[in-house]
């Protein structure tokens, strides 16, 4: 099959419109992610924002402020790899960490 029938036959693309009620979006903010397990309580949940990237960061969130949570297409590396994403709607006012990891360097060399 060549890449000319393909676009042939793909004439309209069936789109699903993302609906979340109102009220909801009012009272939640989306972050997305790779989910990881947090290392010593399992109350909280640790999102990568984003897990291919030379510069990580992340964020930690209690389970508990977490309202809804879906699975969005992974991400995949060129060696085969793939990396599971989620967005999760977390209650606004909770209590979130940002962090962002970094080496110790002067920004002067001596």
């Amino acid at each position: 099959m060549t890449i000319d029938t393909l676009l042939k036959n793909a004439e309209k693309f069936e789109l699903d419109t993302y609906k979340k009620p109102p009220d909801f979006l009012e009272r939640h903010v989306s972050f997305t992610g790779m989910p990881e397990k947090h290392p010593y309580d399992p109350g909280k949940i640790i999102l990568i924002a984003d897990p291919l990237s030379t510069n990580v960061s992340y964020y930690e969130f209690d389970i508990t402020d977490i309202e809804g949570a879906e699975e969005l297409p992974n991400l995949g590396t060129i060696d085969g790899k793939s990396v599971r994403i989620i967005r999760i709607w977390v209650r606004r006012g909770s209590i979130g960490i940002r962090s962002t990891p970094f080496v110790v360097e002067d920004t002067v060399k001596r």
